[in-house]
């Protein structure tokens, strides 16, 4: 009997001493947590922040773990990992004049970083909530006062202004009403276009609807693409393109009169080329090239600068073989210098003109990338794919850039010409040893 006794008060024993070490190990949690929320409060003190419910206060503290969790990498030419977001992002865009990175995801916020801060070891963002839903797209108004969002439970738009208050600080306002109701499949992308004259919005059936400003739809079109895997509006603000399960990229102009009025969408020209269904395509800055990715295994590089209401069709430039898989996308520096291919998570560079693969980037996230894009002046690549963002020196493009100017130089007849020339090679060449010389964080 004292025996069993023994046995049992041992047993005791050892049970309090197990939930004491689990107190105490809960309650070391709980501490850590309170001083990282205080530290970030802190932090974030400069930022733009909604009043937060209490389940949004509970939230946040859950994915404090999270955050110690997340996908590490390096790499020679990651110039910033940008944190901030608890959520996964799903979506990227450079604003029009080159200031702002705007990105979402599915923590509820659009988060809108400053790309002067790219190179610094703080990264501040402005933040937007949004209320009831989250975001799954974004996009820049041109004058890049006011974004719009693609929400995921409304399954439309909702537009949301930049507003400067008296004390310096931003703050944003969504609008009083979201757009209609009109998509009946998983929505693939928008944009505004950059002549301010119109929203686009695609489905992964074969809809695309073109809207004016106020959220009235002006047109819609049916791709006849039996699916639609991407599309998206020219930099130029004037066509609109997609791609989908057909091996060609299908090009419409979005037609207005000289009053603003609209007209009319009409058929512009195809990218034909493909041997299989296309992933993604890209715009350069000035709508003269696109290049496009493919199942066929290949990125296709195009001149698009012709006369097609003359019936001139785009040239083929370069074929080159590549990595893809279904949710490829590609980027084309402004200046059409650099292709850049994701495939899952990894990235590929490759120097446009010559098809030469120059930087290969492996596990990038630890998911698939779910954006991928130059900014607009062509020296940073950023991509997402968890709840981190990776930005790239475009190192590709800096070597692009000196190789055209060095054939440049062996052309050149005048003396003006040639110092001019040997000094901005000179320039070019010291920001990309500047580059490559740049610790990792």
């Amino acid at each position: 009997m004292e025996v069993a006794a023994l046995v049992a008060l041992t047993l005791l024993l050892g049970a309090l001493v197990v939930l004491v070490a689990l107190a105490v190990g809960r309650r070391k949690d709980e501490i850590r947590e309170e001083t990282e929320h205080a530290a970030e409060f802190a932090a974030d003190g400069s930022n733009v922040k909604g009043p937060a419910s209490k389940k949004q206060k509970q939230e946040k503290q859950r994915t404090r773990k999270d955050k110690a969790a997340q996908h590490s990498f390096s790499h020679p030419l990651l110039a910033a990992s940008l944190k901030g977001h608890s959520g996964n992002v799903t979506c990227l865009d450079f604003s029009s004049n080159g200031k702002y990175l705007a990105s979402c995801a599915d923590d509820r916020t659009v988060r809108i970083w400053s790309t002067k801060d790219f190179l610094e070891r703080e990264h501040k963002y402005l933040r937007a909530n949004v209320e009831l839903d989250h975001a799954t797209l974004v996009r820049f108004s041109p004058d890049s006062r006011a974004f719009i969002t693609w929400l995921a439970n409304g399954d439309t738009i909702r537009i949301f202004k930049m507003i400067k208050k008296d004390d310096g600080t931003m703050s944003f306002k969504a609008a009083a009403e979201d757009f209609p109701q009109k998509h009946k499949a998983l929505i693939l992308n928008i944009g505004i276009a950059e002549t301010g004259k119109f929203i686009m919005s695609a489905s992964t059936d074969t809809t695309i609807h073109i809207w004016d400003l106020k959220g009235e739809v002006l047109a819609s079109i049916n791709t006849n693409q039996i699916t639609n895997s991407y599309a998206a509006i020219s930099p130029c603000g004037r066509f609109v393109a997609s791609c989908g399960f057909t091996p060609d990229v299908k090009v419409w102009e979005v037609c207005f009169g000289k009053a603003g009025e609209f007209k009319e969408v009409a058929r512009a020209f195809d990218l034909k080329g493909h041997s299989a269904g296309v992933h993604a395509f890209a715009f350069s800055n000035d709508s003269h090239r696109m290049v496009t990715v493919s199942k066929d295994g290949t990125w296709k590089l195009w001149n698009t600068d012709v006369e097609y209401k003359k019936q001139q069709d785009p040239y083929l430039l370069k074929t080159v073989p590549c990595a893809s898989s279904e949710g490829s996308l590609v980027a084309l520096s402004p200046d059409g210098r650099v292709v850049a291919v994701s495939d899952g998570s990894n990235v590929a560079m490759y120097n446009a003109a010559s098809g030469e693969l120059e930087e290969e980037l492996h596990g990038v996230h630890s998911k698939e990338i779910t954006d991928l894009r130059f900014d607009i002046n062509g020296r940073f690549l950023v991509c997402s794919g968890d709840k981190a963002i990776r930005v790239f020196h475009n190192a590709p493009g800096y070597r692009a850039a000196i190789r055209d100017m060095q054939d440049m130089l062996k052309k050149a007849q005048n003396e003006a010409m040639k110092q001019r020339l040997q000094q901005q090679i000179k320039e070019a060449q010291s920001a990309l040893d500047t580059v490559l010389a740049a610790p990792v964080d």
